[in-house]
């Protein structure tokens, strides 16, 4: 009955209630994360990679390293620097002990100067990743992902409508700016499992922040750039992710549609795209040039060779981004494991393999909860595709990039996820 005496009039829908707000970290957890990738990857020139390693900097350098400044006093003088008030989970301790060993390797690397400001700045990557990880919420790291897609969307406009000149050997692939296509091809990878992900979102569809046709076409853009950058490790370790996110995501019945759209997909692909899959793989190469993954085996000959002479704690960081040249002319392993050696020895990769591990165990486990799967499905994918693709590049193992960040903010994500917590993990899933 109301305040009138009348009792309230029938309805079929239900009464309006201001729900409270959702808690939100700030601008920070958006704009910080972004603005790492960004200073670290996109160039508005090119420089050969012997210049890079002698320690030279020019304006973008410096910008790059006044950005990564600008991320570290903002969490000073924020949050200031203190002991954690709570006991670290082995996730968070993993990933600090790779910050600091990787860091702590530039003391003994025969380029110090490139060195130590790539160890500075995983230092500050991992900083922020903490601060994430204790102060974020789920909302703030979806802001990130729609940011993330915005972006690399705005990237392929860039790319089409003013190509910047490319050298011989990627004359032929899709870039934007000075990003080299490689690089390129992860931007759009992680961009097309973020947007599948929020595709599929069927029990917490509260987290889109789009219309599924901007999803749909957000997609086809961007699997059209991957195909167009020709970089076939992005395209596998993408095609991997998806099959993990789908079959994760939505618990049994998503592992069902994996092995009926795959079959499907299969078939159609083989039926009636067979030579252009064929031409992808090879690129105009010779067979020997594919077998070789584009002199990659050649490359982890002399990388082995450098392991053996210094197996503990290698050669330091950023090594490998110079002893290579006079041998064969490239920078760095092309391979995240083998970087991890050359640089940081069997220590080193020791670290990193127990990093990743611990993740995917830790997601694992969050996938078996009903309210988490849909976010821990998405992170698996993620995590899938960096594994994959690092068979062909080294990032995930550098500082100062996409990969590397994205690590970061898969531990940080995790992490929040483990906060907010979600349904009770069934005993036998412990047995």
């Amino acid at each position: 009955m109301t305040s009138t005496g009348r009792f309230p009039r029938p309805t079929l829908l239900p009464r309006h209630r201001l729900r409270p707000a959702v808690p939100s970290a700030g601008w920070w957890s958006v704009v910080l994360p972004l603005a790492l990738m960004l200073s670290s990857d996109y160039k508005l020139r090119s420089r050969e990679v012997d210049q890079a390693v002698g320690g030279s900097a020019d304006l973008t350098v410096l910008v790059e390293i006044g950005v990564y400044g600008f991320a570290a006093l903002y969490l000073y003088y924020r949050f200031g620097l203190r002991a954690p008030s709570r006991p670290t989970t082995g996730l968070l301790l993993a990933a600090w002990a790779w910050a600091g060993y990787v860091a702590m390797s530039a003391l003994w690397s025969p380029f110090m100067s490139l060195g130590a400001v790539r160890g500075v700045q995983l230092l500050i990557t991992m900083c922020l990743a903490f601060t994430l990880a204790r102060r974020a919420e789920p909302r703030d790291l979806h802001r990130l992902a729609h940011a993330f897609i915005a972006i690399v969307l705005v990237s392929v406009a860039i790319g089409v409508a003013h190509p910047f000149p490319r050298t011989s050997r990627t004359e032929d692939r899709f870039n934007w700016l000075f990003v080299h296509p490689v690089v390129a091809g992860v931007y759009l990878a992680v961009g097309i499992l973020l947007t599948t992900s929020y595709l599929i979102r069927m029990e917490r569809p509260e987290h889109r922040l789009w219309h599924p046709v901007t999803y749909l076409g957000a997609m086809a853009v961007l699997t059209g750039a991957l195909v167009a950058t020709g970089t076939r490790g992005a395209a596998a370790g993408c095609a991997v992710g998806l099959v993990v996110l789908l079959a994760t995501s939505r618990g049994p019945r998503g592992r069902v549609d994996v092995m009926v759209l795959g079959a499907a997909v299969a078939t159609v692909a083989v039926l009636a795209f067979s030579e252009k899959i064929l031409a992808f793989v090879a690129r105009g190469e010779t067979a020997a040039k594919v077998a070789s993954l584009n002199s990659r085996t050649e490359l982890w000959t002399f990388a082995m060779q450098a392991y053996r002479e210094e197996p503990l704690f290698g050669h330091g960081l950023g090594a490998s981004r110079g002893i290579f040249l006079d041998d064969i002319g490239l920078g760095g392993a092309h391979n995240a494991f083998v970087n991890a050696m050359v640089d940081n020895g069997t220590v080193g990769a020791a670290i990193f393999i127990v990093l990743l591990l611990t993740l995917a165990f830790v997601l694992l486990l969050m996938a078996r909860q009903r309210t988490l799967r849909t976010d821990a499905g998405m992170l698996l994918g993620i995590l899938a595709f960096f594994v994959v693709n690092s068979i062909t590049t080294e990032y995930l193992a550098a500082p100062a990039n996409v990969s590397g960040i994205w690590l970061m903010i898969l531990v940080c994500w995790t992490e929040v996820l483990r906060r907010q917590g979600g349904d009770p993990i069934p005993r036998h899933a412990l047995s």
